[in-house]
């Protein structure tokens, strides 16, 4: 077997703390139990990490950058079909992606472990998110306002950006258990596309923008469902 070269020890030994730290916590987790799970020394472990708050933020670091949907949404010019494609993804990575990737739960574990403890994990990732991702959604939600496409909200846009975060994660929440805890009366893909309705109507699009931008995606990607609220349809 070949000897992992530094880079490939690092990833190794991020691999081994996440489903800890997930499981137990920061606290909890000792750098002892994640030496053993990566197979390697705790000297090691010091050797890349100076401190477990230093590998707590790597694992946020590897979550959050070189994702590719990620680099493809904010590549896109600040407009209306780019807010939809936002919201699209957020509703895809936690109601359809983080459900059946083991990885993505543990990471979902870890955040909500970490509202628990001292919201360290979770401070760290919102504050990624909030320097990377917020200006590029920003600038779409004013991009959609000036195109007519969205109403003025007296939300302001980081919390408009929150709040369909916060809708996405309890999606996502809800599915830990294995056995889904919430009765909403579909799954994947078509849950996803109902929060993309419920969020866009929230964020404020018009029923024009949303049978343009968002409406179209669906039905050709055949997701639409006869029990569902349609695009087109006011509330």
């Amino acid at each position: 077997m070949s000897r992992l070269d530094a880079g490939e020890r690092r990833h190794a030994i991020v691999q081994a703390a996440l489903p800890l730290f997930a499981r137990k916590g920061f606290a909890a987790t000792t750098t002892k139990e994640i030496a053993a799970a990566a197979n390697v020394s705790e000297a090691l472990i010091f050797k890349h990490f100076p401190s477990k708050a230093a590998l707590y933020a790597e694992i946020v670091n590897t979550g959050c950058e070189g994702e590719p949907e990620l680099e493809r949404l904010l590549a896109l010019p600040p407009s209306t079909a780019t807010l939809v494609e936002f919201v699209r993804s957020l509703m895809r990575y936690f109601a359809v992606e983080t459900p059946s990737d083991p990885e993505k739960r543990a990471r979902h574990r870890l955040t909500l472990a970490s509202f628990l403890e001292d919201g360290e994990f979770a401070r760290l990732t919102y504050e990624w998110i909030m320097e990377h991702i917020q200006p590029a959604f920003a600038a779409s939600l004013a991009a959609s306002e000036a195109a007519g496409d969205l109403v003025p909200s007296p939300v302001a846009a980081p919390n408009r950006l929150w709040f369909a975060e916060h809708l996405a994660q309890m999606l996502a929440s809800a599915s830990l258990p294995g056995r889904v805890a919430v009765p909403y009366g579909c799954a994947g893909e078509e849950l996803a596309r109902q929060g993309v309705w419920f969020v866009l109507r929230g964020l404020g699009l018009t029923d024009a923008a949303i049978a343009a931008h968002a409406a179209p995606h669906d039905a050709a990607s055949g997701r639409r469902r006869n029990s569902a609220p349609s695009m087109e349809t006011s509330t």
